[in-house]
């Protein structure tokens, strides 16, 4: 029970939730109740919190302790970023790691055999044919990397885009041209969602298999499974509206929008989880037992009661 004597709101599955909700210029508070972000003329936006998988704060939010504390209970993940989510400063987690998840992912990492192989499920996946063979790491990772770049060209060219080449400062959003704006723009919501979905499964962001060094290394590996499906020819053709003049809202918003649909489409939130699982089993080692006293998943997905034609 919590402190007011109200139990505390069940997680439903990630699946079953919208993706991201972006928050500038507001103050975060719970009124009545209820999770909501409250504007300067007083007006009140109600956010169904426990049904978003991640909160993505811009500068000018403020978040109180109540609504951190209630968006930790629903397991959102709250993420703390830049103007257009350029740069991720923090983000707290909405379920929290799992000893045997951790345990099962380092000694992949930890065995160069097992490592490769999940490294060749991750390329299979994203391109749809098995990884050359007698490749290393590196060598993939340069593969990997040239297959992007020509999508980018491709995608460039299907919708009209003048493209030159990935090219943008974090430190400096105006400086990039509109192609490169919608990108940051959109792998930014597809890191935060992928994020979202490994702490709640358990794992660390940090233990990446492709990527290494990073503290999100294992959020690019997962995202980069899905960003040429999803995000980037989004990205391109709100960019290419962008350069025609076809837009009448700001072009982050648009590429976000944009995603928002294309996560809806494709069932993002459906398989994201079970893709992380079917990647790292490619690997072909044990997954350790959980101890007795081992929390349980954050995100219960519990068989359905009653008949085909029952809602409980």
């Amino acid at each position: 029970m919590s402190l007011s004597g109200v139990a505390p709101p069940k997680p439903i599955p990630l699946k079953e939730r919208a993706s991201l909700v972006f928050v500038e210029r507001a103050k975060i508070d719970v009124k009545d109740g209820s999770f909501v972000a409250m504007n300067a003329d007083g007006t009140r936006v109600h956010i169904p919190i426990g049904g978003v998988a991640c909160l993505m704060l811009e500068p000018g939010a403020r978040i109180s302790h109540r609504a951190v504390s209630l968006a930790a209970q629903a397991g959102t993940l709250v993420t703390w970023i830049g103007e257009a989510g350029v740069r991720l400063y923090a983000a707290g987690q909405p379920g929290g790691a799992r000893s045997d998840k951790l345990m099962w992912q380092a000694a992949l990492v930890l065995d160069p055999a097992a490592r490769l192989r999940v490294v060749h499920e991750m390329f299979r996946i994203r391109f749809g044919e098995p990884a050359p063979q007698k490749r290393s790491i590196e060598q993939l990772r340069g593969i990997e990397g040239a297959r992007v770049r020509a999508s980018y060209k491709l995608f460039a060219r299907q919708h009209g885009v003048q493209w030159t080449r990935r090219n943008y400062d974090p430190t400096n959003w105006d400086c990039s041209d509109i192609p490169n704006r919608c990108l940051s723009a959109a792998t930014a919501c597809l890191h935060g969602l992928a994020e979202a979905a490994i702490l709640a499964a358990g794992y660390a962001p940090a233990i990446g298999f492709l990527h290494t060094g990073k503290p999100r290394s294992f959020v690019y590996d997962i995202a980069d499974l899905w960003k040429l499906r999803t995000v980037v020819p989004e990205a391109f053709r709100v960019a290419g509206q962008a350069q025609n003049g076809e837009l009448n809202i700001p072009t982050e918003r648009a590429v976000r929008l944009a995603c928002r649909d294309s996560f809806r489409k494709t069932g993002l939130l459906s398989k994201i989880i079970p893709n992380i699982e079917e990647v790292l089993k490619a690997g072909n080692l044990p997954v350790p037992e959980p101890p007795p006293e081992a929390q349980g998943p954050a995100f219960e997905d519990n068989p359905a009661s009653g008949d085909v034609g029952h809602r409980s």
